[in-house]
């Protein structure tokens, strides 16, 4: 199978991209510190990046399934880092990320 210089940009944009998530993910695991990461934006990210990953799957874009699913990984330990760590109130809306406030 050849791979076109695309694929080789689409394997390295999802590196950088996945990449990012790296230190947040070591940080949060090594401190247990969770306050300030959003539980409903790690909802929203692995529902976004799971979206990204069945849509690669559907159109055989492995550099985008690649990606997405090492994402995924990354960010679902971001979530259950935040739902373990986060103490009772962890699942509830903090009243100054309501609008509004």
């Amino acid at each position: 199978m050849e791979f076109p210089w695309t694929e080789y940009l689409g394997l390295a944009a999802g590196a950088l991209t996945t990449g990012a998530y790296l230190p947040q993910v070591w940080k949060t695991w090594r401190g247990k510190a969770v306050d300030d990461i959003s539980l409903s934006m790690c909802w929203a990210l692995c529902l976004g990046i799971g979206l990204w990953l069945v849509y690669g799957l559907c159109i055989r874009a492995w550099a985008v399934v690649a990606a997405n699913a090492a994402s995924l990984v990354l960010v679902a330990a971001l979530l259950r880092m935040k739902l373990k760590y986060g103490g009772p109130r962890a699942g509830l809306a903090n009243p100054r990320d309501l609008p509004g406030r």
